[in-house]
């Protein structure tokens, strides 16, 4: 029994995880499907196959490792005369199936997060309610009923953006655009006290934000804010890392990432909180799917809709030779990144 209770949430980090693949993989071949390109093989995993079953043209797969899926069509990266080939299709049409994984992980995540919203006592707004005893932040401009727009010139989506965007600062000092009295402020130094403690800064937070009563109507317009601030969030996240704000330790890989859905998993059984916790936590996993397979990089997603923009702007594609290189070449350094990020994953877990 014991062993059962460490077991289990492992298990259902794996499920969940392959639910994200799935659902991605799902958006590929719907709109394959739809647009009557051949699929030749739909399968979920990577490595050997454990079933196999083949139906009209397609082969369905469910193989070992629940770390990746595919959906391999004919004509995708080669030459192909049938006349159901991927490769013979109009650009719009290969844009949209290419297009339809991150898609569908993007409208994962909103559907999660709706669901956290109508679990939640109050929906957080953008709204100041009042400040906190000697608020900094209300001695350099900010005031009651101020509306925060924007911060350092982000714009602020959902309540999420404010804590997040606050969160990047080295010394709590920032530049916001705020409504006020219906009109647009711009207020420049507004300052927050901060703390130091070893390599990180804490800043307080010093103001409380109004809270609403979930209904229908804000749950489906917060949904979709909090996905849009989580996308932000990740391409954000990428600009430090690539600015070297994060380092590569700092990044988290597929066992890095079943630990810690894992650990929320098991605390999701011990309370609403950890529940609420839990499925935020799968909304922002499945979001990160969504926006990093979108980023114009070889092997991704993105990196094929860069040649089909290219293509649609050629009138002709990309020959296939060199566009496989590219994609190739991308694959082995995404590859490289995995195993590197992997191992760190492992050496975290061994000393915690």
């Amino acid at each position: 029994m014991e062993i059962w209770t460490k077991v289990w949430p492992f298990l259902v980090a794996i499920l969940f995880f392959g639910l994200l693949i799935s659902i991605h993989e799902l958006g590929h071949f719907t709109f394959a499907k739809l647009f009557k390109v051949k699929v030749n093989e739909f399968a979920l995993g990577m490595g050997p196959a454990l079933f196999k079953k083949k139906k009209g043209d397609t082969t369905y797969a469910l193989r070992l490792l629940p770390i990746g899926g595919y959906v391999s069509m004919e004509g995708e990266d080669e030459e192909s005369a049938d006349e159901n080939a991927f490769n013979r299709k109009k650009v719009w049409q290969k844009f949209i199936i290419v297009a339809a994984g991150a898609v569908m992980n993007l409208l994962l995540g909103v559907v999660i997060i709706a669901t956290v919203l109508s679990m939640e006592e109050l929906i957080g707004t953008n709204h100041i309610l009042y400040f906190h005893e000697n608020a900094l932040s209300a001695q350099t401009g900010l005031q009651e009923g101020d509306d925060i727009i924007k911060i350092d010139g982000h714009r602020v989506f959902s309540d999420m953006d404010i804590s997040f965007l606050m969160s990047r600062s080295d010394d709590g000092v920032f530049d916001m655009t705020v409504r006020r009295d219906g009109e647009k402020v711009e207020l420049t130094g507004v300052t927050f006290e901060t703390e130091k403690e070893g390599e990180y800064t804490y800043i307080t937070y010093d103001f409380v934000i109004l809270g609403e009563e979930p209904g229908f109507l804000n749950i489906l317009t917060n949904s979709f804010k909090r996905t849009a601030s989580v996308a932000r969030l990740v391409w954000l996240s990428l600009f430090d890392l690539v600015t070297g704000r994060y380092g590569l330790t700092d990044l988290s890989g597929p066992v890095g990432t079943v630990n810690v859905i894992a650990d929320a998993a098991a605390q999701a059984t011990a309370s609403r909180d950890g529940l609420i916790t839990a499925l935020t936590l799968m909304a922002f996993i499945s979001v990160n799917i969504g926006v990093f397979n979108l980023l114009p990089l070889p092997a991704l997603d993105g990196g094929r809709l860069f040649f089909l923009i290219i293509e649609g702007i050629r009138r002709k594609p990309v020959n296939p030779k060199y566009e496989g290189y590219v994609h190739a070449a991308g694959l082995a350094l995404l590859l490289l990144l995995m195993l590197a990020v992997t191992f760190n994953d492992i050496v975290t877990i061994v000393k915690n």
